[in-house]
């Protein structure tokens, strides 16, 4: 009995030796009770490697999850379910955000880096100061097309598109703002255009490019563009650049009557649980050797100057993936245009894929 008790007793001063030894290295952790990093992006928009080495150098755990659309992403953090730390939301919908309260105004004393961002793409219109967001990638949307199908001289402008001999021929991307964009731009409007009257002119004309588009799709244009089972797509810069990679006979095209430029930005959600950790993953993302190998990664333009200098220069000198200052002139961002004319846009897109 004397030497169970001596026993329980070691094993109860064990029991404390460790307890106390858990409690210090909790206490000096810096991420103690904060051990999470949730992370909110879109589907393969960040290089993994990337994610362990911010794991390992700061001691957080990521959790990293997707959407595949702005208007889920906000759905999902206005109902508050899921604590997200960081959230990767577009520029148009940065201010809608703003206006619900949804978002932490940034503290700068607490995120490095922010100076390696290009000026041209600081203080834009969607959150003036950079009050609340951080640009993580920027690009265009425009044409791609196989030279092997298309006589790339011919496909200059949103308004080939109407050509007669790409009856069948185009997959259009599933939205509502970048589909009623191209009949705007073909038109000289404004891609942030409210009056009704001209949503419905373009809408119209769209209508009547249906039997050249060969379907409505988002992320399948990839695979079809580069199994060449279509002859032009729709689509954004980076997608284009992935599928030049795969396939040589495809080629990015800027229409000259202009296009959307869209950012896509790190901001904190209101419901974050780890505002440290966020800002921790801000300035990681910052620097510009992380910046430079994510860019590669994802093969969307990076707005850090400083990481683009690190860029292969074949990378940097193609003007449809990284435009000089002429080509952004004709470079559109989209605003806010608030829940009302984004419901008539998404109607009246609803009628042109059912034409």
């Amino acid at each position: 009995m004397k030497q169970l008790a001596g026993l329980f007793s070691a094993l109860v001063a064990l029991v404390f030796v460790l307890f106390g030894l858990k409690s210090v290295i909790a206490q000096s952790s810096p991420s103690a009770g904060q051990d999470k990093v949730i992370i909110y992006n879109w589907g393969d928009y960040i290089d993994p490697e990337l994610i362990k080495e911010f794991e390992a150098e700061y001691g957080y755990q990521v959790v990293y999850e997707t959407f595949d659309s702005n208007e889920a992403m906000i759905t999902k953090i206005k109902q508050g379910g899921t604590n997200y730390d960081i959230a990767i939301p577009s520029e148009y919908k940065i201010s809608e955000m703003i206006d619900s309260d949804l978002l932490v105004p940034l503290d700068y004393n607490k995120i490095e880096g922010f100076d390696h961002i290009d000026d041209r793409f600081k203080n834009l219109s969607f959150d003036p100061g950079n009050t609340y967001s951080i640009p993580y990638f920027w690009g265009t949307l425009g044409m791609i097309y196989n030279d092997k199908m298309v006589d790339g001289d011919k496909l200059t402008k949103w308004d080939d598109l109407w050509r007669p001999e790409y009856k069948d021929s185009i997959l259009l991307i599933d939205g509502a703002r970048e589909t009623l964009g191209i009949g705007l731009q073909r038109n000289h409007y404004s891609l942030n255009e409210t009056k009704s009257s001209v949503l419905s002119q373009v809408t119209g004309q769209l209508e009547q490019l249906m039997p050249n588009v060969k379907a409505v799709i988002a992320d399948e244009i990839k695979m079809y563009m580069v199994q060449e089972e279509a002859a032009i797509a729709v689509t954004f810069s980076g997608e284009a650049a992935e599928m030049m990679d795969q396939n040589e006979h495809l080629h990015y095209v800027i229409p000259e009557e202009g296009s959307n430029l869209w950012f896509d930005n790190m901001v904190i959600p209101k419901t974050a649980k780890n505002v440290d950790g966020a800002y921790d993953f801000m300035s990681f993302m910052l620097r510009p050797d992380v910046a430079t190998r994510n860019a590669e990664y994802v093969g969307y333009a990076t707005p850090n100057a400083d990481a683009k200098k690190l860029l292969p220069e074949e990378i940097t000198s193609q003007t449809e993936f990284y435009p000089d200052d002429e080509l952004l002139k004709r470079l559109e961002v989209y605003d806010n245009i608030g829940v009302d004319k984004t419901g008539e846009y998404n109607d009246l897109f609803l009628e042109i894929k059912m034409y």
